[in-house]
């Protein structure tokens, strides 16, 4: 073993030969490898960022499980109340992994100005109401306040108070059919604007305004303790599928289920594409450092071939003098993984603080800026992963130190 780590100490440092072939290709090998590891970092980071900011956003109008009537068949609009008197609400204790539960109405309607119109969805939210993403949304303004008395407080999106051409402070009138039948009077709401959001979701920004529950309550007719339906907050969104089978059979048999995957199926779809590009540019990055590895182990061997004879009639085996090279690259890779790492995990760092990476079509990734999202077991595995996939694709290029001949490499030293 002491043999083996002097020989390898004289191939990393060269200092047995005055001019090594070698050294420029080695680097050129170390950069691929640093490259590599940069692109395979912002991939990974920017599909999880942009996979998780969707998520987020889609989860913010809707929950990420939904609990109705079965009569309403998925409509957006609440036609058929649910009883609030439910053994899961407000604690789902039967369910773990669950983090909130709310009661929410949705009603059609139109808001009507001197100058134009536009048709909305009324969202009613109540006491319990979770607005922490719309933290993030408000662009104007403040929350509505829906904890106290009934009031006239709404909260509109940054699209609909284009259209419509209200700020905060104003106040617009909104119709809402009764029963959804033409022939009876509408319900006439005058509602005041107190804050204005932007989640970047356009056809979700284009519908939703968000209102008292009461409001909701009192035009359908419903009694104080019944509402649309109910939406579940979860810990872990990739536990969903399993969460919504599990909250489906602690439920009464009047309710059905729905989460966001089915519900927003083809986004969910697209995104889903993120994770085979992600796959697709890590395939490619170690393939492209794995040649220039092997390129720069063959070269080397081809430099130190006089070494490798006078080892190998010294009684050194094939296999103990491979481990050598191999040892040598993988200390270079391991350089190469070093600066890799430091210069892309400071480039995502610095992204996640002051995000000066925009997309020019913020509308069609639903962001404005890059989002990144730094999972740590990802990065390690990421570097385990490429520093053996790389020593297992030079394990056929070492080979051929076993066709060197200890006669042959002498007799030209």
């Amino acid at each position: 073993m002491n043999l083996e780590f002097f020989i390898a100490k004289r191939l990393i440092t060269g200092k047995e030969h005055k001019i090594s072939i070698s050294a420029p290709i080695i680097k050129i090998a170390i950069a691929a490898i640093a490259i590599g590891i940069i692109m395979m970092l912002i991939a990974i980071t920017t599909a999880s960022g942009l996979q998780l900011k969707i998520r987020e956003k889609v989860a913010a109008f809707n929950g990420h499980i939904q609990l109705f009537n079965f009569d309403n068949n998925n409509s957006e609009v609440s036609v058929v109340p649910v009883s609030m008197l439910q053994d899961f609400y407000p604690e789902f204790s039967g369910v773990d992994g669950i983090s909130h539960i709310q009661a929410v109405a949705v009603k059609a309607g139109i808001i009507r100005t001197e100058k134009t119109f536009e048709g909305i969805l009324a969202k009613g939210a109540g006491k319990d109401y979770n607005w922490t993403a719309f933290e993030d949304f408000l662009v104007a303004g403040r929350l509505p306040n829906f904890k106290d008395d009934l009031n006239e407080e709404a909260m509109i999106s940054r699209i609909l108070a284009s259209k419509l051409q209200l700020e905060v402070g104003d106040s617009f009138f909104s119709i809402f059919l009764k029963d959804g039948d033409l022939s009876k009077t509408p319900n006439n709401r005058k509602f005041n604007v107190v804050g204005i959001y932007d989640s970047g979701f356009e056809e979700l920004d284009a519908s939703y305004i968000f209102v008292d529950l009461r409001h909701i309550q009192r035009m359908n007719k419903w009694k104080a303790d019944q509402v649309g339906n109910f939406e579940v907050f979860l810990d872990d969104f990739d536990q969903i599928e399993a969460k919504t089978n599990e909250i489906y059979g602690k439920t009464v048999s009047s309710l059905d289920t729905q989460n966001l995957k089915n519900k927003y199926f083809k986004i969910f779809e697209w995104i889903a594409l993120f994770d085979f590009n992600t796959a697709l540019i890590i395939g490619i990055m170690i393939l492209v450092g794995g040649i220039n590895m092997i390129t720069a182990l063959l070269v080397l061997i081809l430099e130190r071939t006089q070494m490798i004879g006078v080892l190998k009639a010294l009684g050194s085996q094939d296999w103990t003098i491979r481990k050598v090279f191999l040892y040598n690259a993988a200390y270079l890779i391991g350089i190469g993984l070093f600066w890799g790492n430091l210069i892309g995990l400071t480039f995502i760092i610095l992204q996640q603080k002051f995000r000066f990476l925009k997309f020019p079509n913020p509308e069609e990734y639903y962001v404005e800026y890059v989002p990144v999202h730094i999972e740590w077991l990802s990065v390690l595995l990421l570097n385990i992963g490429v520093m053996l996939l790389c020593l297992l694709m030079l394990l056929i290029p070492s080979y051929a130190i076993s066709k060197i001949s200890p006669v042959k490499a002498i007799k030209f030293e």
